[in-house]
């Protein structure tokens, strides 16, 4: 799995997997899914130690805000329904367009890259911030690559569904502390 998503994020390449059974593609996107994790958590942590090590503060990140001004509920609708269906939409539902064009690649990295960069505005924009915006959004841009190319081997459907499923491990338990009443800090 890793290789064949390796392979294809060299060389983006508009090409649908042909086996359509749901338990087989369920079975990928799960893989998929602890694939973005793991990565996704490798750089938090690299992230967080570079702001513990060099005393940098990247300022309170818009989910602090969010769960400082919203229902946890809506928060967690916000995060497992609306995010993934209206970012998927954005990110990757046009490379379609681009599925018999020689340049698909540069389109599958674009929208990549703009679907990551965009993630910045949940940081309070500063000098450091700007600077270090390649790291700090290397997680959404990692986990992008991954919808992409599910989006690309499935349809668009299953990339929404990565991307819920993906928010809502990471959401969820701060959703559940917060309705616990137990303090996120």
């Amino acid at each position: 799995m890793l290789d064949t998503l390796w392979q294809f994020l060299k060389n983006p390449v508009y090409e649908e997997d042909e086996n359509t059974d749901f338990k087989y593609r369920a079975g990928i996107v799960l893989r998929l899914i602890g694939i973005a994790l793991v990565i996704s958590i490798l750089l938090g942590i690299l992230i967080g130690s570079l702001e513990s090590i060099s005393s940098l503060d990247l300022g309170k990140h818009a989910i602090a805000d969010a769960f400082d001004d919203l229902s946890p509920w809506f928060v967690l609708f916000a995060a497992v329904v609306l995010a993934p269906l209206i970012e998927e939409f954005i990110f990757r539902g046009p490379l379609v367009f681009f599925k018999d064009k020689p340049y698909f690649k540069y389109a599958f990295y674009a929208l990549t890259l703009i679907f990551g960069f965009y993630h910045i505005t949940n940081f309070e924009i500063t000098t450091a911030i700007i600077l270090l915006s390649p790291l700090l959004v290397a997680p959404q841009i990692s986990v992008g690559a991954i919808m992409g190319y599910t989006r690309v081997r499935f349809g668009l459907l299953w990339a929404m569904a990565l991307h819920a499923v993906y928010n809502l491990i990471l959401i969820g338990p701060m959703v559940a502390l917060q309705v616990l009443g137990i303090s996120l800090e």
